[in-house]
Order: structure tokens, then C-alpha cells, then sequence
């Protein structure tokens, strides 16, 4: 049997199926899992409050990753135990390079989502379905406009994220972004949008921190992905499964690929670690 002490988990395409629900298969895996001492930590691109309530509802989680690994909360203690943001006139030049571009983009500063109330107005014309839709409407919080007023907060930016029309585009992006800004960490989630975190904010970099706070190392987490974004975390765990929904590139740097996000893939690959051998 595997020593696994942690196990983390993507949300969107990974332990919630494609409508965003929690299958009951894969909580009670989870709860089992919990039960016999395992860390249960949800690892996400979202802000706390923006995570579905059946993933905060979960009375066994106690740490969870935000932000692509910008923050580690502990529930528990209501404490923030890392921090990873950008400072603002850093996020500012970015923005000011993305209006030159045909995008939409937002930014979460003090775990809250913002955006320019012009830009908020296409986001129909951007989001690539309707759960993404209902996100960007709900959780988007409008300004007149986002750079004038992350200048006049003076806070530090916990993410940039846009969206683009092209999917084709998405490579040719990504390496743009990571020359033009090589001190940030350029990743996506989707497969038309880009996530721009501050260098130490990414997923893999979060749960190694996490596990030596409490006392074990990366070779006892389990890790769980479909996106870009969890790449780091899939790579540096001790096993890292990709999703059968995952991206060819994801598969390779995997351990293991279990079933997809809408065939409980999440509880069939913790079985097969944790309790088949």
C-alpha cells in the first residue's frame, strides 16, 4: 500500500464532474479516506468564497490551496498560513499590455473577483460555456475601470486572468506572456483562457509547502489534474494523476491516468492506491 498522507484535488474537470456537482462516489472516497487520516486539501484557481458550497460544506477539510497556490487557508484556525501575490503596478503594465489585445481580463485582489464594468459586458462573447458564463456574471465584481482601480487600492493582486476567442492561440500565447513577463507564473485552465499568478503561486509549489508544515513530504501527496494549471502539482507529488478528460500533455507528465470527471475517475484512483494495492 502507498503511504499517502495528503491527497490534493483540482476542482473544475477533476473532483467535480462537467455540471459542477460533487458525485456521492467520490465523497465518500474522500471520506474515507479522511477517516484513515489522509489530508483532503481542494486545490483550486478560484478564491475561497467562489469554491461551490458542496466542496466548503466538507466537514473533513481543514486546508485548502486558492488561487493556483497564492494562499493556503486553514479553516480551522482561520488563519492564512502562505501568501504568493504580485504587486500592483506590476499587475497594472500587464493589464496595459492585454488592452492592446482582443481579451477579456479580471483580477482577484483580497479574495475578491474584479473587473472592468465595459469588459464584463462581453463576457457572453468570450466564456466558452454557460457554467463559465454564470461565473464570470456572479463573481465578477464591476469598477469603472480595473486599473485605475487597483492604483488606487495599492494592494497587492492575487491573480490575472483573461479570456480569449481563438482556442488555436493558447501556445503562441502562453510563451508570449512568459517572455514578455518571465517573473510570473503563466498557466490556463481552460482552453481559452490565461492565468498570470506572481512566480511563487502555482499549485505544486503550495502543497509542497503545506505537507512540510505538517511534517511529511511531497513523495506522501497524491495529486489530482486535468488543466495547465495543475501541471506543477501533478509533477511534484508523489503520484500525480491526471484526469481521463485531460489534456494529452497533462497524461504524459502523469503518474497514472485515472476515468474522466464524469465517471468518478477522482474515487477510482484513490481505491486503487489507497485500498486495492
Amino acid at each position: 500500500m502507498h503511504d499517502i498522507k495528503l491527497i490534493a484535488l483540482d476542482l473544475d474537470g477533476t473532483l467535480l464532474d462537467s455540471e459542477k456537482r460533487l458525485s456521492e462516489t467520490n465523497r465518500a472516497a474522500l471520506e474515507r479516506a479522511a477517516a484513515e487520516g489522509v489530508h483532503i486539501v481542494p486545490t483550486t484557481g478560484r478564491f475561497y468564497s467562489a469554491m461551490p458550497e458542496n466542496i466548503r460544506s466538507l466537514p473533513f477539510v481543514r486546508y485548502v490551496i486558492v488561487i493556483n497556490g497564492a494562499g493556503i487557508f486553514d479553516l480551522a484556525e482561520e488563519k492564512v498560513l502562505y501568501r504568493a501575490e504580485m504587486k500592483w503596478e506590476q499587475a497594472v503594465r500587464i493589464m496595459e499590455y492585454l488592452d492592446t489585445m482582443d481579451v477579456i481580463y479580471d483580477c482577484y485582489m483580497d479574495n475578491r473577483a474584479w473587473m472592468s464594468a465595459s469588459l464584463k459586458e462581453k463576457i457572453d462573447d468570450f466564456a466558452p460555456n454557460e457554467h463559465y458564463r454564470r461565473m464570470l456574471h456572479d463573481l465578477r465584481e464591476p469598477v469603472d475601470e480595473l486599473k485605475a482601480f487597483i492604483a488606487e487600492k495599492k494592494q497587492s493582486i492575487q491573480k490575472i486572468q483573461f479570456f480569449f476567442k481563438n482556442p488555436e492561440m493558447l501556445d503562441t500565447l502562453i510563451d508570449d506572456l512568459s517572455a514578455r513577463f518571465p517573473d510570473e507564473a503563466i498557466s490556463s485552465s481552460v482552453f481559452n483562457n490565461i492565468e498570470i499568478n506572481h512566480k511563487n503561486a502555482n499549485k505544486g509549489n503550495a502543497i509542497t509547502r503545506l505537507s512540510h508544515i505538517l511534517g511529511f513530504g511531497a513523495e506522501n501527496v497524491m495529486s489530482f489534474g486535468d488543466g495547465l494549471n495543475d501541471l506543477p502539482m501533478i509533477s511534484d507529488a508523489g503520484i500525480g494523476v491526471a484526469m481521463g478528460n485531460a489534456s494529452d500533455y497533462i497524461k504524459k507528465h502523469a503518474d497514472y491516468i485515472t476515468d474522466t470527471c464524469d465517471n468518478d475517475g477522482v474515487a477510482k484512483a484513490i481505491s486503487h492506491f489507497l485500498w486495492e494495492g
